[in-house]
């Protein structure tokens, strides 16, 4: 045996037992020594044959299938990665066509790319299309079978099976709309319909019908609207703070109209909910949209026309006054006083000064005003407020102040009979909601002195001096009393003492301690005060200073008569009260669009 194969032998023993070592799995320091051994061999084996160490041929063989095993395990994972990466990219797929189908089904609900429903493009005054409104309260049998197009809030809606239903407000009135699925109307339109928020603003395109039965929840209720296009031209975007159903609710039970206002709210005695007044009022835009404050405000626009008609029918020309003064216009201290550029000045109580210069002073005879009059009275009562619109005229007189009162008299039956004639569906409106009965007054409006009035209640069993004003609980109870004896809401009394009276009154001549003053009563509650003004310099200043008034924040007014001055009287309206008594209301708040009283300031 050569050298060489000696060698060979060799490393093939050192090959077996470095193999059983692995097979073991010993660590590799236990035949590290041998394999250095066989490494060392395989070296000095090349260096005596001059070839490397290397298997026989037939092992060589055995280890190709090895190699092609290994090139199919390498085919199978190149498979399989393969299969994987398919199987990812289908998942991503189905999630990508799941999103946009969910996409799609979202953009459908909220109308895009949908004509006949959907929230519509902002309006922005882009263009003009031609498009015809119906209002709400033209809606009647008579449009059976036309086309209209309404604009209106959305009261409730509520989904029924496979139709919707909605009750559309605008301003009075109110009417149903229904929508159920057809060729032309999809389960996606029905349901954007019924899930609109409360009190969005929408555009109703569809049919007149008349229902077999009367839609009582409707003011139309003869008609209804088959419902064929909808789109939201505003939604409601904030959470209610009240529920309209709740807010256009009917009182429980009647309120006193007199006595304190704290704000505090009662449970109603039926169980049913009520918005408050506190809350009616932190959310006023919302509350004057009730059928019943629109009905009020309605009516108190139409008392404004009917002051301007009668006045203007009568030769009286409208003033425009300062509301900011340079003293108290008729004196005290409920003033709401400011600096006006270093100076003290105050809020205007009324524009009785001015409106006594243009009409006895400046040549104008007759004139009237409505403007703000602020009052800084701490006064938390269910009649009075801070600022109120005040109905203000004053008119020269040629021998007597009853003259004034004639015009008064008359100017006040106007009102009344043109609110009757003018008003029927809004007064209704306003019952509807707060029962009250209709004002009663005679023609010519009932007048009683101040003494008489006062005997009427000591009569009564009443305490009532005739030299002392009367309190607005006897003011109540001489109401009561006139409407037992008179049959009538509506009156005035004359002759008060002249010690409650403003400086510039005109004392009577028969005694001095009465005045030629007056007030007008609805429902037992003062709405005017009036009088005859003192027309002389030195008898106004005489006056004034009897009141402590400083002739220096006077002078101006003072002056205005020392050249020449008609005889005049006239008085001042408080347009909120007026409303509030003919309408029976219990609180003045109901009829002010947005109160101001000691403890609110906002909105």
């Amino acid at each position: 045996m050569s050298e060489g194969e000696e060698i060979a032998n060799k490393i093939k023993e050192l090959a077996v037992i470095i193999a059983e070592a692995k097979t073991a799995k010993k660590p590799i320091g236990e035949w590290k020594s041998t394999l250095d051994e066989m490494l060392a061999l395989k070296t000095k084996y090349k260096e005596i044959t001059g070839n490397d160490y290397g298997p026989p041929k037939d092992e060589k063989k055995k280890a190709a299938p090895q190699q092609a095993a290994a090139g199919k395990n390498k085919a199978k994972n190149e498979a399989k990665a393969k299969a994987k990466a398919e199987k990812e990219e289908k998942k991503n797929r189905q999630r990508a066509e799941r999103e946009n189908r969910e996409r799609e089904k979202a953009a459908k609900l909220a109308g895009i790319g949908q004509e006949n429903f959907g929230d519509a493009p902002m309006v922005q005054s882009k263009e003009i299309t031609g498009k015809v409104w119906t209002d709400i309260e033209d809606l009647k049998p008579v449009l059976a079978g036309q086309e209209v197009l309404v604009r209106g809030y959305v009261q409730n809606s509520r989904l029924v099976g496979k139709g919707s239903f909605i009750l559309l407000r605008s301003k009075l009135h109110t009417v149903q709309g229904v929508c159920f699925e057809s060729n032309d109307i999809s389960n996606a339109m029905v349901k954007y319909i019924a899930g609109l928020p409360s009190e969005s603003v929408v555009d109703v395109t569809g049919k007149v019908t008349v229902p077999e039965q009367p839609v009582d929840s409707a003011t139309q209720k003869m008609v209804e609207i088959s419902i064929t296009q909808f789109h939201c031209i505003s939604k409601t975007s904030a959470a209610m703070p009240f529920l309209m159903e709740d807010a256009c609710r009917p009182d429980c039970g009647k309120e006193s109209d007199v006595g304190a206002y704290t704000g505090e709210e009662k449970a109603s005695e039926d169980g049913l909910v009520r918005v408050g007044q506190e809350v009616r009022l932190d959310n006023r835009w919302l509350d004057l949209r009730t059928p019943a404050n629109q009905a009020i405000f309605r009516i108190e626009s139409m008392v404004g026309q009917l002051f301007r008609e009668n006045l203007m029918n009568k030769g009286f020309v409208e003033i425009h006054t300062p509301k900011i003064i340079g003293g108290a216009s008729e004196g005290g201290s409920d003033v709401f006083t400011l600096d006006y550029f270093g100076r003290e000045a105050c809020l205007a109580m009324s524009p009785q000064l001015h409106k006594q210069m243009t009409a006895a002073c400046s040549g104008f005879e007759r004139v009237f005003e409505t403007g703000p009059v602020f009052r800084a009275e701490n006064s938390n009562t269910r009649r009075h407020l801070c600022e109120f619109t005040g109905f203000d005229l004053e008119m020269a007189i040629h021998e007597h102040y009853d003259e004034v009162l004639e015009v008064f008299s008359d100017l006040f039956i106007s009102i009344f009979d043109g609110l009757n004639e003018r008003c029927s569906t809004e007064i209704e409106r306003v019952r509807e909601q707060h029962p009250f009965k209709d004002l009663k007054y005679l023609k010519p409006t009932l007048k009683i002195t101040f003494a008489e009035g006062c005997k009427l209640l000591r009569e009564a069993g009443i305490d009532q001096d005739e030299f002392e004003d009367l309190s607005t609980l006897n003011e109540k109870k001489l109401g009561d009393i006139v409407k037992n004896k008179y049959g009538t809401d509506f009156f005035f009394m004359d002759k008060y003492p002249l010690s409650v009276r403003p400086f510039y009154t005109m004392p009577c001549p028969e005694n001095p301690k009465l005045s030629n003053s007056f007030d007008f009563f609805i429902r037992g509650q003062e709405i005017l005060s009036g009088a005859q003004r003192i027309h002389v310099p030195e008898f106004i200043e005489e006056r004034a200073k009897a009141w402590d008034i400083p002739l220096e924040d006077i002078k101006a007014y003072v002056d205005s008569f020392r050249h020449g001055a008609l005889p005049h009287g006239g008085g001042g309206i408080g347009l909120e009260r007026v409303i509030m008594l003919f309408l029976g209301l219990p609180n003045i708040r109901k009829s002010a669009w947005f109160p101001r009283d000691p403890k609110r300031i906002a909105p």
